[in-house]
């Protein structure tokens, strides 16, 4: 019993001749009385009596009648599934990011994305960049936002992956993750999306550097100062900037995420360089009342996110749709700010035109 026999028998079912059946499904009337055979002896019972020009179902012939409409309705939806799934409209997504971009840009994004897209079942956490980079290595998610992994970019020590750095910028938690993998294995389990961008200065509103448009390094000799542990790459290049500069670096608060350190900020207990997602986040949280205003510096000192993609896990159309939409929004949430971003490493080609590093722009 195929589709082509059970299709012709329903046609013959709600028309009671095989002219009307065949008119029906635009087949010829040989075709649909050669499929009624086929299921007749397929089945090894007799579905219709004749008489006259008219067909006569049996008994049995209602119920086939019955279970064969449920199965083309289930046949139905599972089309309509399959092609919204291949539309990117529809399919289980699992998603995780460090809990500073988790606290908003990151789920504001995603709610926007899916907001026209009912049938999209979501998962989405917060957890370390230790922790996404794991789970993506485990083919766990469909993508992971993160600290980028350590590599040779503005003048790094050389490339570690994620997991074995102990780095951890806004996710909150550092430490190893246990037993490192080797860089081979790792490099080879995940797809890695690197964009840079300038970090900020926070300070409170009525600091005097506020006066500056772009505060150099040396205006911060001795100022105390509010800092990411020092394993930290970001507090690593922070410190690098403060001595080419001549500047002290005198550190009063240590954070393992930037967002408590705005706290503080707003009390005038210290300054802090911040990564650029915590300019953005700190607006919608606090509103017009945010009491911290944040200034480029003259030299910058840049910061590195990490979109990671399972390789061996194929992503669905719309976790596709998300991750290349991601990528976008957060260019333009950069670039928004003047942050100057720039994709330093791509897994695949920009989803749109946008300056790459090593490009003439």
């Amino acid at each position: 019993m195929n589709l082509t026999q059970i299709t012709a028998f329903r046609a013959v079912m709600d028309s009671a001749s095989l002219s009307a059946a065949a008119r029906k499904l635009g087949r010829t009337q040989p075709a649909i009385s050669l499929s009624i055979r086929a299921l007749e002896e397929a089945l090894g019972l007799k579905l219709f009596e004749r008489q006259g020009r008219q067909l006569i179902p049996v008994p049995e012939a209602h119920y086939l009648h019955a279970e064969s409409g449920a199965i083309l309705d289930r046949l139905a939806g599972v089309t309509r599934t399959m092609q919204s799934l291949a539309g990117g409209t529809a399919g289980v997504l699992s998603v995780s990011a460090m809990p500073g971009p988790a606290a908003y840009v990151f789920p504001h994004f995603i709610a926007n994305a899916i907001d026209t897209l009912d049938q999209v079942s979501l998962s989405i956490t917060s957890r370390s960049s230790e922790q996404i980079a794991e789970l993506v290595r485990s083919q766990s998610i469909d993508f992971g936002f993160c600290d980028a992994p350590l590599g040779p970019l503005h003048g790094d020590a050389a490339p570690a992956p994620l997991g074995q750095t102990g780095q951890t910028g806004e996710t909150g938690e550092t430490g190893q993750t246990g037993e490192a993998k080797p860089a081979a294995e790792a490099e080879q389990s995940y797809l890695l999306d690197r964009i840079s961008a300038d970090c900020f200065l926070a300070l409170p509103e009525d600091h005097p550097l506020c006066r500056f448009d772009q505060v150099p390094i040396a205006a911060l000799d001795g100022a105390p100062m509010g800092a990411l542990q020092a394993r930290h790459m970001h507090q690593k290049r922070t410190l690098a900037a403060f001595a080419q500069s001549g500047a002290r670096f005198r550190q009063v608060i240590e954070s393992q995420t930037f967002l408590p350190l705005l706290q503080f900020i707003r009390t005038g207990k210290c300054l802090a360089v911040v990564d650029p997602l915590s300019v953005i986040n700190d607006r919608p949280q606090t509103g017009h009342d945010s009491r911290v205003v944040f200034r480029p510096l003259a030299q910058p000192i840049r910061y590195d996110y990490a979109i990671l993609s399972p390789r061996y896990r194929p992503l669905s159309q719309v976790a596709q749709k998300l991750r290349s939409g991601w990528m976008t929004h957060l260019y333009d949430l950069l670039a928004s700010i003047e942050a100057a971003p720039r994709w330093e490493e791509q897994s695949s080609p920009p989803p749109v035109s946008l300056p790459v590093s090593g490009s003439d722009d």
